[in-house]
């Protein structure tokens, strides 16, 4: 299921999808968290957001294990290994913090729908939660590309 389409690495073809929402969803809960006033305006987005971009971040995930294994099958290894051994571990650890970063998201919605409020501190704690997952999924996902594009051009 998450080897091939027609050929193509199912990972060549949905790995975009996560590069797009893992960004687009901690900019949203930065901004979900920050400016509460904007919280009625964006909070479907970001609920989609929060359940769509795991799932996502999940599929390329196990994509790109079906690949690693069909190309470690096909005889890769040394430097080039190593460099996709450092890629799949910035990808897991993508999946893990933007899975933290939509549940932690959902919560807070769950919390805040419409025009409830949440005691001052419990609003404050969530938020910074919120904060520093979206940056540390963000580094991440940045991480995650930035290790792949080497294996492909420099591998």
């Amino acid at each position: 299921m998450f080897d091939q389409i027609n050929g193509l690495p199912v990972h060549v073809l949905v790995l975009h999808a996560a590069v797009v929402f893992v960004p687009l969803l901690a900019l949203g809960a930065i901004v979900y968290a920050v400016v509460p006033r904007w919280r009625l305006r964006i909070n479907w987005a970001v609920a989609i957001l929060a359940v769509i971009t795991p799932i996502t971040c999940f599929v390329t995930k196990e994509s790109g294990e079906k690949l690693y294994d069909r190309l470690v099958g096909s005889g890769m290894k040394g430097k080039p290994l190593d460099d996709l051994n450092k890629h799949m571990n910035f990808g897991t650890h993508t999946f893990w913090w933007v899975l933290a970063l939509g549940v932690v998201t959902l919560v807070m919605l769950l919390l805040t729908w419409g025009s409830r409020s949440l005691p001052m501190i419990a609003g404050a704690a969530g938020s910074v939660v919120m904060v520093v997952l979206a940056v540390i999924a963000g580094y991440y996902v940045y991480r995650t590309g930035d290790s792949g594009a080497t294996v492909v051009w420099k591998g």
